[in-house]
């Protein structure tokens, strides 16, 4: 058990290095499911065209894949950072959706850090989302 705990501790910290390359980043806890777009290394490609329209699940699932669930440890108003367990590359293009529904945007992969068994990934969005992150 002291292993795992470890490890759990040191998340923020992976991410924390990446962090300090972000002068506005503030430190969050929000679960997040990631997507990966089936067109990731095509710019021309959108993730989410129709991401606004709830009645676009159908859209969505054949513009994007699953990639894995995790959690966004630090954000700017325009980045989110994260730790995934899979390679990410620069320019990737993702889908960033919270659990409740109250952020669900595409991100491309501006930033990475490579660790043992986890990649550090900051990734910013391609539109503006207002007020996603408030800061107090």
């Amino acid at each position: 058990m002291p292993n795992q705990a470890t490890v759990r501790s040191r998340e923020p910290d992976v991410v924390g290095r990446l962090a300090k390359f972000f002068p506005q980043a503030t430190p969050v806890r929000i679960p997040i499911k990631l997507s990966r777009s089936k067109h990731s290394e095509n710019g021309d490609s959108a993730v989410t065209s129709q991401a606004n329209d709830h009645h676009s699940d159908d859209n969505d699932a054949n513009d994007s894949i699953f990639f894995q669930n995790t959690v966004i440890e630090f954000g700017t108003p325009r980045e989110v950072l994260f730790t995934v367990d899979r390679p990410l590359e620069f320019a990737d293009r993702v889908l960033v959706e919270s659990a409740d529904g109250s952020l669900h945007a595409e991100a491309s992969v501006v930033a990475v850090q490579y660790h043992p068994e986890r990649t550090a990934v900051a990734a910013r969005f391609l539109k503006n989302v207002p007020n996603w992150i408030v800061k107090s």
